[in-house]
């Protein structure tokens, strides 16, 4: 299994050419071998209130975007655990609330992270594809 983040999940929905070649390849890896992908909850959040914003348009309703993620990933919901985990990071980890939700998942659960995000990936703190 491989956790996308917020950005990678909509970049492979919408732009995927802005996802590396290495997150490609993870990605057709993962779908070949049935292995599945997933997105924490919090993903569904941040792409709700990005809409809202209107920072982010798509082409089918919200609702039906959504339908459409929950088919095709696990959905992994926030526990307890993953909120302990959350506040466990090193100094140099992102301090935003859903990334540190989000990099807690995959370290709960013993999966990757697929994300271009730097900061995250310099923190050495989780596994990262990108």
């Amino acid at each position: 299994m491989i956790l996308l983040d917020t950005h990678a999940l909509l970049w492979l929905a919408l732009e995927s050419a802005k996802l590396s070649a290495r997150a490609k390849a993870a990605i057709r890896e993962a779908r070949d071998s049935a292995d599945p992908l997933a997105v924490s909850d919090i993903t569904l959040f941040e792409v709700a209130a990005a809409e809202s914003k209107k920072r982010l348009r798509l082409t089918t309703s919200l609702e039906t975007f959504f339908s459409e993620i929950e088919s095709k990933f696990v959905v992994l919901p926030i526990t307890g655990a993953i909120c302990v985990r959350a506040f466990t990071f090193p100094a140099d980890y992102p301090g935003d609330p859903a990334d540190r939700i989000i990099g807690a998942t995959a370290l709960v659960h013993g999966i990757p992270l697929l994300t271009a995000d730097r900061l995250i990936r310099q923190s050495q703190a989780i596994h990262t594809i990108w």
